[in-house]
């Protein structure tokens, strides 16, 4: 299916981008971690709670920890310093800036895009929690940091590049960020050779956060016990800077369904993302941008944007994301939803705009089956054949999606269903109760109502993982000695504050070992879901979130001893118990043996009875 081209009136240059939100002075900066054990709930029973506050402010501020380039004079991390301020220059172009992927140097567009994309889209639904936290000046800093590079990567109307710094070299350097080693090369799709997910995934996150720019909402209800409109979008409307964004994202749109080197996975023209950030398809990517662009769009109109932007109709917009929908074969999905994979984002989305009676939108009822399906297998996986189930201390857990990061699975699962529920659009009283109460379940555990005690957010409360696996605030410079120095018992130099980690395995235990990736790394995409579930409590909870509630070290009293299993860490491996399914698979199987040998044992005994072989009288 072709997309008409799109002509721009007005060039990238030409294009004059109002400043962001004045910054509070002074700064904002994170409590000290001992200050999560202290509740707040009986002196302060008001909206916004405190504990919620500091959590959003610390979450934000992990943001600005990876950041990358130059950094500004109000940089509030003390230990960071510029860094590769060279990027681009292997291309004749500027491409500082941006951020950190996770807790190395590399930057790479898609798995960005996704994490902004979430992180608008939960401004749009719950950005009051921003507002009244006072934290929407560093969400409208934490946004245009990501998306300002984008618009840098978005060289001109038929280029994008997809990552800057070699994967090679950045996995073999562990260090700070004044050391960080060349050359970072630049690599980029095109129309002749294109990547329709890269283009696509960056094209939705430009016309989602275009659509938050000029206020746009997408909740019919009001939620919340605050007396201002808890529905509202983050106050940081500014349409100058939404027409700039919406232009970058009609012309990537163009890029992923016009390039003359037809439609593919962004890896297939840029081999260097395989071992990093591969795709796994790219009709997600089309239907998310599609919808999205008509959101951004019609606002775009309804704003009487001083920009003449000849482009397809809101409703032309919304036909394509349905016809890519139903081409790639969307529709009964019961996948993770996360950077590689929106299809589950789509039922959500689709369900709002229809609610809302957005022209051109489908059916409510026909979205609300399709999102409740999927939400329903969420809060009852043993209702399906699928990868999902609970861990025994009661974590959603995807076989081969959660074994690389079990929180960020779960915590998006839980931003669905909050983001669904909370928005008046369940079927039944009784369905919205199920899923609010389960989306809570999965954000306690996060919090610390988990088998470890411990609450997976550094510097959050005295027992936070304090070795999240992230070069930078290590402060050691040996590869070969990332967990001894400095020793894991002192902790990382520097407090990485507000960094959700990966998480524990699929048995609840967590080691805290920095050099396992796999439960410490930090990445982009694992706080977006955190932003928005506590942006929402902001705005409907007065009393303080569950870590308040976790005792001063009580995780040293369960801490599991010897070495993980996984991927980043094998010397656990040797004696490792089976899984749920495989000691249940053994427990069958030992069951028949020794059903086996009784009859046979039994057998053998009538035989001798009836013989007299006993060694007594005949």
């Amino acid at each position: 299916m072709l997309l008409p081209s799109c002509l721009l009136a007005l060039t990238f240059a030409s294009i004059q981008v109002y400043a962001q939100l004045s910054l509070p002075s002074p700064p904002w900066l994170p409590a000290n971690a001992s200050a999560g054990a202290v509740a707040t709930t009986g002196s302060n029973t008001s909206v916004p709670n405190e504990q919620w506050s500091t959590l959003l402010g610390d979450l934000l501020y992990f943001y600005e920890a990876q950041r990358s380039g130059k950094l500004p004079s109000n940089n509030r991390v003390s230990w960071r310093n510029d860094s590769a301020t060279s990027d681009g220059s292997d291309v004749g172009l500027d491409l500082t800036g941006g951020y950190y992927d996770a807790g190395d140097y590399i930057k790479v567009s898609f798995p960005l895009s996704f994490t902004l994309n979430s992180i608008c889209w939960g401004g749009i639904d719950f950005g009051m929690g921003y507002d009244l936290s006072n934290q929407t000046s560093y969400l409208d800093s934490m946004l245009r940091w990501g998306l300002d590079w984008l618009i840098k990567m978005h060289a001109n109307t038929s280029t994008l590049y997809v990552e800057v710094a070699d994967t090679g070299i950045d996995n073999a350097y562990w260090g700070g960020d004044q050391n960080i080693p060349g050359p970072r090369p630049s690599f980029q799709i095109n129309d002749t050779s294109p990547g329709t997910d890269a283009a696509a995934g960056v094209s939705a996150a430009f016309a989602s956060c275009s659509y938050l720019y000029y206020g746009g909402t997408l909740s019919p209800t009001t939620i919340g016990k605050s007396s201002v409109n808890s529905t509202a979008p983050a106050s940081l409307k500014n349409t100058t800077y939404a027409d700039t964004l919406l232009i970058h994202a009609v012309e990537l749109y163009e890029l992923a369904v016009n390039a003359s080197g037809g439609m593919t996975l962004y890896q297939n023209s840029v081999p260097e993302v395989q071992d990093s950030y591969a795709s796994s398809g790219y009709g997600d990517e089309l239907v998310m941008a599609g919808l999205w662009l008509s959101l951004a769009v019609n606002a775009s109109q309804n704003a009487n944007s001083t920009l003449n932007i000849t482009t397809l109709s809101p409703q032309q917009y919304y036909s394509l994301a349905e016809s890519y929908y139903s081409q790639f074969d969307l529709a009964g999905q019961n996948s993770v939803f996360n950077w590689d994979d929106k299809t589950a984002g789509t039922y959500i989305l689709f369900a709002q705009m229809s609610s809302l009676g957005f022209e051109g939108a489908g059916n409510f009822s026909q979205w609300q089956t399709e999102a409740e399906r999927y939400l329903d297998v969420v809060v009852d996986p043993s209702s399906s054949k699928g990868d999902a189930s609970l861990t025994k201390g009661g974590l959603l857990y995807y076989s081969g999606d959660s074994d690389d990061a079990s929180l960020n699975p779960a915590l998006n699962a839980a931003m669905l269903l909050t983001r669904y529920a909370a928005s008046g659009l369940c079927s039944t009283n009784d369905k919205k109760a199920t899923y609010l109460s389960f989306a809570q379940s999965q954000l306690d555990y996060t919090l610390g109502n988990n088998p470890m005690f411990v609450p997976y957010i550094v510097g959050l409360h005295p027992n936070s993982p304090i070795n999240p696996h992230s070069a930078m605030s290590s402060g050691g410079d040996d590869i070969g000695q990332i967990d001894t120095s400095p020793p894991l018992s002192q902790g990382n130099t520097y407090v990485l504050y507000g960094a959700v980690v990966g998480g524990p395995d699929r048995f609840d235990r967590f080691f805290d070992i920095r050099s396992d990736w796999v439960e410490n790394e930090v990445a982009l995409d694992y706080n977006a879901p955190m932003l928005t579930l506590t942006a929402m409590h902001i705005v409907t909870d007065d009393t303080d979130p569950y870590f308040t509630q976790v005792t001063v070290g009580a995780n040293e009293k369960v801490k599991p001893k010897g070495q993980p299993c996984d991927d980043a860490i094998q010397d656990g491996c040797s004696g490792h118990r089976l899984s749920e399914g495989g000691e249940i698979a053994l427990g069958v199987v030992l069951g028949v043996v020794g059903l086996v040998v009784v009859g046979l044992l039994a057998v053998w005994l009538w035989k001798l009875r009836s013989t007299g072989s006993f060694g007594g009288k005949a």
